[in-house]
């Protein structure tokens, strides 16, 4: 199911994740939910009125089966490239493994073994890129990659799982789903004050908020 939740920007409801559809410069996917959501992408992106061929660009904001998981099966309708960070883009590419010495890293071993890499063009995004109307800023602490965009000009965050949404209400990522919640504290503070202001928050996890996106990250970073 696709619901446009501001102009131009569309929330793909996943299995228990969001992926989003914003129309950038280039439609633009962020995330692909888990490897059993194909059909509700595709789904998605048809009743948002885009086909997967017309895609121009994916922003990941982290690798973790339920963000990367439909990227292969849209493969061969797909001719896009895949914007990540360096650590989490390597994992993507295939070029090394989750280390087993950090939970999460063991996790997302167990993860990739239900996951299918995709034959995509994996680009590295760099702290401070721009990207059509979004700024990167690398916010790690999830994964050691995790990556948000902001738009100023759009009025969107796209925060992944930085922050997850309860009862309109942001939180940091957890202990059992971060390599490091010291970093997922630092990675709060550090984006509520770089980035520029924005309206929509769009979370990986939870609702969506439609509006006072920075208030709210303002106002975790101040009390963790």
């Amino acid at each position: 199911m696709a619901t446009e939740i501001a102009d131009g920007v569309w929330r793909i409801e996943c299995r228990g994740v969001n992926a989003y559809l914003v129309f950038d410069d280039v439609p633009t996917l962020v995330d692909a939910g888990t490897p059993w959501d194909e059909e509700t992408i595709r789904r998605g992106l048809d009743e948002a009125g885009v086909e997967v061929s017309s895609i121009g660009r994916v922003l990941l904001t982290h690798y973790d089966l339920d963000h990367i998981g439909t990227l292969a099966a849209l493969a061969p309708d797909l001719d896009a490239p895949v914007r990540a960070y360096r650590f989490d883009a390597q994992l993507l590419r295939g070029a090394r493994s989750p280390p087993l010495g950090n939970h999460k890293g063991l996790i997302q071993r167990l993860g990739g073994l239900l996951t299918d890499l995709p034959d995509l063009d994996v680009v590295d995004v760099r702290d401070g890129e721009a990207i059509g109307s979004f700024t990167a800023y690398h916010t790690p602490g999830h994964t050691p990659g995790h990556v948000a965009y902001v738009s100023e000009e759009l009025g969107i965050g796209l925060l992944g799982d930085l922050v997850s949404e309860s009862d309109s209400d942001l939180s940091p990522s957890g202990w059992l789903i971060s390599y490091d919640t010291d970093a997922v504290a630092a990675s709060v503070r550090d984006l509520a004050e770089r980035a520029s202001p924005f309206e929509v928050a769009c979370v990986g996890h939870g609702d969506p908020l439609a509006s006072g996106g920075s208030e709210a990250l303002v106002a975790l970073a101040a009390r963790i």
